[in-house]
């Protein structure tokens, strides 16, 4: 029974865990799929979306849950802000200009969060923080549950947007051939723009759930950003199923690399996984042989 409820305890926590990776993973295969960008910024913008939601939380009391969807919002419109005024004056150049810009987003983004919120860690406290529901032997904390129900209804949503609406449709034409979109009437720099938001949106709302499950700092993003990378590859490219299962994937191998193994090889292991996906199916488990 004990092993059991090890089990259980492993696949819940990896599965909140991995579900905070799919929603950056897929935010940042939007972005890479329709624009082309390789932004290594992402990961700040899920710890402004952090700040955000402490700030709602702690400050103004709003409700943790509901502080997801005002980040959501407020770190699209600062996503508006950095396509505009950063990635759209350097897309189509040459690769390296893309990551100039991005590292130097981070510095900027890190250093703005180390003047409004300081460097310290900081935590955001749910209602249900000390709420379990018990699973036969397994206590499993209200709050991840929550998490993986938020998670799965964002990425409904998404879904219906890419598939079933106009502005979809024309994010999945822009992806497969920009120029030829433009000759169909499609305005690709205000696609560019949507898509950018919503990638950020998608990391503002990973941001509030991440801030609710673990502590954070201004330096949080980069170790996240490099994993939804990762899970891009795992999932494959331009795959939204792909980065769900591969972000659930990896969410499971890291926690289940903490509880056998312990917490210093949380990494190392979810890596493992990932270089041996690739050497068994390059293209990673949804991806197209070729891509």
């Amino acid at each position: 029974m004990i092993y059991s409820s090890t089990l259980v305890l492993t696949i819940m926590w990896g599965a909140a865990i991995g579900c905070i990776y799919v929603l950056l993973a897929t935010g940042l295969n939007l972005i890479f799929g329709v624009m082309k960008l390789v932004n290594f910024a992402h990961g700040e913008l899920l710890m402004i979306g952090a700040y955000i939601g402490f700030t709602f939380a702690t400050a103004l009391g709003v409700n943790v849950y509901v502080a997801v969807l005002l980040s959501m919002g407020l770190v699209a419109l600062i996503g508006i802000g950095v396509e505009r005024l950063t990635f759209r004056r350097v897309l189509g150049s040459e690769k390296l200009n893309e990551i100039f810009v991005s590292l130097g987003l981070i510095l900027i983004f890190d250093n703005v969060a180390v003047l409004l919120w300081g460097d310290k860690s900081k935590r955001i406290i749910s209602p249900f923080e000390n709420l379990s529901l018990d699973l036969g032997e397994a206590s499993i904390r209200v709050d991840w549950l929550i998490a993986i129900l938020i998670v799965i209804v964002i990425l409904i949503a998404l879904v219906f947007l890419v598939k079933k609406t106009k502005i979809g449709m024309a994010m999945q034409a822009t992806s497969q051939r920009s120029q030829t979109s433009m000759l169909m009437g499609i305005n690709i720099e205000r696609i560019y723009v949507f898509t950018f938001a919503l990638g950020a949106a998608l990391a503002g709302a990973a941001g509030v759930l991440y801030g609710i499950i673990f502590p954070f700092n201004p330096y949080v993003g980069a170790l996240p950003t490099i994993k939804a990378f990762a899970i891009i590859i795992l999932g494959g490219l331009g795959s939204i199923p792909g980065a769900i299962i591969g972000g659930l994937l990896y969410g499971i191998a890291e926690q289940t690399a903490v509880i056998t193994l312990g917490s210093i090889w949380r990494d190392a292991v979810a890596f493992t996984v990932l270089i041996i996906v690739l050497v068994l199916r390059p293209e990673g488990l949804f991806g197209k042989r070729g891509e």
